[in-house]
């Protein structure tokens, strides 16, 4: 192993995953060959036996829709086996899916093939264990250990074939039926339409194998087909022309309820009956109802871009505690484990971006877990004629936001975005009408009085880029305009920060 295969490793690693280009592209070579592919997994073997699993243990396999998927399975299975560990092979798969093979199946560890929401030319490994997906610390050693590995090629593995999803599957709808406990008990879902846009991912599973064998229409479903080149639109809840795609379905179908996945369905949001979004803090509103009912004043840890409306909305309308953390879905959710490990009551960590895992599921931030929790409240709801989307007509949405990406031209990028924003904390003290947030966990969170902009603004760095996103929210038309001229005579003196781009949104 070479020191510079080593720091392309290091390159591919993205937060708690490995992600590269999977499919020569115009400009774009392969980073994840078949050597590339095979030497990381075997990194994850040596992890494995270093922390205990012993040769012999079964270890499942899957992958998303990506058209790289079965070429980089391949080189999975070869890896795994040379270190004498038995395989399920669970072919097409969800992210959440293949960590549950650890509970269900016995595994000692799993590994997906997927790349999320990125292009169809992109793909990338996640590896879970029986106490979920590994951590950065633990993606580094598995890096660190394909440098002078020693592979053993051992002969005398299994390879079993396994319908993982259809025992998931299952899983989800007896969750459902006793939940609901409907008077047909085995279809909770009669009488109910409900839409779902897989977008060609995984997640058309979700359609056929648990809300239509419960006696719900799906009929006006779109995208159940997997299909590794996405040709519909991005996979991807975050992504407005999806959330359009889905909303326009809900209501040429007259549908109940609309519900969109990413690509590996450890993503989800959803849309009323009248193509209203329940996404990024409205859909944290919705499931903190949900988690915090038996759990009376627990604590939901969130993304740091969450707004004033929802914290309003769980303190007061709930009666539970508003946790501020970090961006990336592996922060919230440790922070999650952290604060349940200290003795308190933490139900669910969620991210904006619709990850959600709810302590009741192992931590797991399990998009078709997520709806299922949603389709039974909405189903209980419609015993005495309520509505989904009635539980949180108090949530108090912003009157404009934005978000503005200012790029870093320095190489030590993370150096200069603290020092950038450690300064501003410093300026912040000094102007009128300017009030540093006190639960600041993440870049710095100011709030501006109405006549400085009526809002609030976070400039945080980026977890992977060398980019400051700026988040600003007003409760007042104009707000954002205002709060980002109030900002911008602080950012345009960082001469290797783009402030253009504010620059150009106060026009």
């Amino acid at each position: 192993m070479t020191m510079k295969r080593l720091e392309l490793y290091k390159k591919l690693k993205s937060g708690t995953d490995i992600r590269g280009v999977a499919v020569e592209t115009e400009g774009s070579p392969v980073q994840l060959d078949d050597f590339t592919v095979f030497d990381l997994t075997c990194g994850f073997c040596r992890w494995l036996i270093d922390n205990g699993v012993k040769p012999s243990a079964f270890i499942a396999v899957g992958h998303d829709s990506r058209i790289s998927s079965e070429r980089i399975k391949k080189q999975v299975i070869s890896a795994i086996c040379a270190f004498n560990f038995n395989v399920f092979d669970c072919s097409l798969a969800s992210t959440p899916a293949m960590f549950m093979t650890t509970v269900d199946l016995g595994c000692a560890a799993a590994v997906q093939i997927t790349a999320s929401h990125h292009p169809y030319d992109r793909n990338g490994l996640k590896f879970f264990t029986t106490q979920g997906g590994l951590n950065s610390e633990d993606l580094d050693k598995v890096i660190e250990n394909t440098q002078g590995l020693i592979i053993p090629h051992h002969e005398s593995f299994t390879i079993e074939r396994v319908d993982f999803m259809s025992v998931y599957a299952k899983n989800l709808r007896e969750m459902i039926c006793r939940e609901v406990n409907a008077k047909v008990y085995d279809k909770p879902l009669s009488g109910y339409k409900i839409v779902v846009d897989a977008g060609n991912g995984v997640g058309g599973f979700y359609a056929t194998e648990v809300l239509e064998k419960l006696g719900a229409d799906i009929s006006g479903s779109q995208f159940l087909n997997p299909d590794g080149m996405f040709p519909n639109h991005a996979p991807n809840p975050e992504n407005k022309e999806a959330m359009r795609s889905i909303s326009e379905a809900t209501l040429k179908n007259h549908a109940d309820l609309g519900v969109i996945f990413d690509t590996d369905v450890d993503r989800a949001s959803c849309v009323d009956e009248n193509g209203n979004e329940i996404n990024r803090n409205r859909l944290v509103a919705l499931a903190s109802i949900i988690a915090l009912e038996g759990n009376a004043g627990g604590t939901i840890v969130t993304d740091s871009v969450t707004s004033t409306g929802l914290t309003d909305f769980i303190n007061n309308e709930l009666g539970g505690v508003h946790y501020r953390y970090k961006r990336g879905y592996r922060n919230v959710i440790n922070e999650q484990l952290r604060l349940n490990g200290e003795g308190v009551n933490c139900p669910l960590a969620i991210e904006t971006s619709g990850h959600a895992a709810f302590r009741e599921n192992y931590y797991l931030d399990d998009g078709a877990y997520l709806i299922t929790k949603i389709v039974i409240k909405m189903a209980q709801m419609g015993k005495s004629g309520k509505k989904l989307e009635s539980l949180i007509k108090n949530l108090k949405d912003p009157v404009e936001a934005a978000e503005l990406r200012l790029k870093i031209g320095e190489e030590d990028f993370r150096s200069y975005g603290n020092r950038v924003i450690a300064e501003l904390g410093d300026y912040a003290k000094t102007k009128a009408g300017w009030t540093i947030a006190p639960d600041n966990r993440e870049g710095i969170r100011v709030f501006l009085d109405k006549e400085h902009g009526d809002g609030w603004f976070l400039l945080r760095l980026s977890v992977h880029d060398p980019i400051m996103p700026l988040n600003i929210e007003s409760d007042s038309e104009g707000g954002t305009r205002l709060i980002a001229l109030e900002i911008f005579d602080f950012l345009e003196k960082y001469s290797a920060l783009d402030s253009k781009v504010v620059e150009d949104y106060i026009g």
